[in-house]
């Protein structure tokens, strides 16, 4: 944390020092703000401050739960159409071959639709301020998020047949279209005889719930923290950073007035104002940038909602149901600093 926000660390330590050079060296003693407003602006700020890290927080909270319940409907999938795709209804009888041909496009389509929908995720969009911050293009550097390694023109290619490919790139949402050609090969796999009825009304209850839950994950992604709260949230916490020094160094100097008689010291306690300040300031801020950094969960920080882990994940135990050599399943994405993409 503390090298997260190390410059501004040292831009509220240099800031502190001057109003204090100002105020006891030069004596400019008429820079000076009562200290009744300043507080009275400190708990405003303090309650904006707090509103806006629980709104964050609400957001990443309900962007996880989200993603646990794509990590649930997934097994689902999987186990439905491992069991459900079979001949017990076919009027023509095909080989085992073929059958697990079905059930292996059928799941990494879904796999498919894991990526494209992790990838949207990662989008950027213009309102969201991670990487406009100095320290965050830094840890961007040290990590490596996935989406922003590989194409997903490239990790689709894994998944899908080549008209399949063709077909989702030409969309705008590859994740709906990926879902569209679901749908679509259950209906000729009902029409075959290759899966029941009743099976196929329940396969595509299980498409409609992924419908839905792609639907909130991209209304989060797509609907930001109203700006009007960040934007107030932000003026009004620098109003009240620029402002507590010329509120609290005077305060300082009086109580360094008032041991002068009893103290030899004395003279050095308005200093002291410098490492208050700068504590005061770092504190405010730093819950202020936590709350600005919290209200996108899909841009990849280190408090992120880690999709390409989950997504991973998902495809891992997928693949290990299907019976697959464990030398073709491939491997988490690694942890970075201790952290999940």
């Amino acid at each position: 944390m503390l090298h997260w926000t190390r410059w501004e660390i040292l831009g509220f330590l240099i800031f502190s020092a001057v109003v204090v050079v100002l105020y006891d060296v030069l004596g400019l003693t008429f820079l000076y703000v009562p200290w009744t407003p300043v507080a009275l602006i400190g708990t405003a700020v303090a309650f904006i401050v707090g509103f806006q890290n629980n709104a964050a927080y609400g957001r990443i909270w309900e962007a996880r739960k989200i993603w646990g319940g794509i990590v649930n409907t997934s097994r689902t999938w999987g186990m439905k159409t491992k069991d459900m795709v079979t001949n017990e209804y076919a009027e023509q009888q095909v080989t085992e071959e073929i059958l697990a041909a079905h059930r292996k496009a059928l799941v990494y389509r879904h796999i498919a639709w894991l990526t494209a929908l992790r990838h949207a995720m990662r989008q950027p969009k213009k309102w969201e301020a991670f990487e406009q911050h100095r320290t965050n293009r830094e840890w961007s550097k040290v990590i490596h998020i996935p989406e922003k390694v590989f194409s997903l023109e490239d990790d689709l290619f894994h998944y899908l047949e080549a008209d399949e490919w063709d077909y989702i790139l030409s969309k705008k949402n590859k994740a709906a279209a990926t879902l569209y050609l679901q749908s679509k090969h259950l209906r000729e796999l009902k029409e075959k005889g290759l899966i029941w009825e009743f099976a196929f009304l329940e396969l595509e209850n299980v498409l409609e719930e992924l419908f839905t839950l792609q639907g909130k994950s991209e209304r989060i992604k797509n609907f930001p923290y109203p700006r009007q709260y960040a934007t107030l949230s932000h003026l009004f916490v620098w109003i009240f950073l620029l402002l507590f020094p010329f509120g609290i160094v005077p305060e300082f100097a009086k109580i360094a007035s008032n041991l002068s008689a009893d103290f030899s010291w004395s003279w050095c306690f308005t200093w002291l104002a410098i490492p208050f300040c700068t504590l005061v300031s770092w504190v405010f801020h730093t819950m202020q940038r936590i709350g600005t950094v919290g209200e996108n969960p899909f841009e990849g920080s280190a408090n992120d909602v880690p999709i390409s882990t989950i997504a991973r994940g998902i495809e891992i135990d997928l693949r290990q149901l299907m019976d697959e050599p464990p030398a073709f399943i491939p491997k988490q994405f690694p942890e970075e600093n201790n952290v999940q993409m």
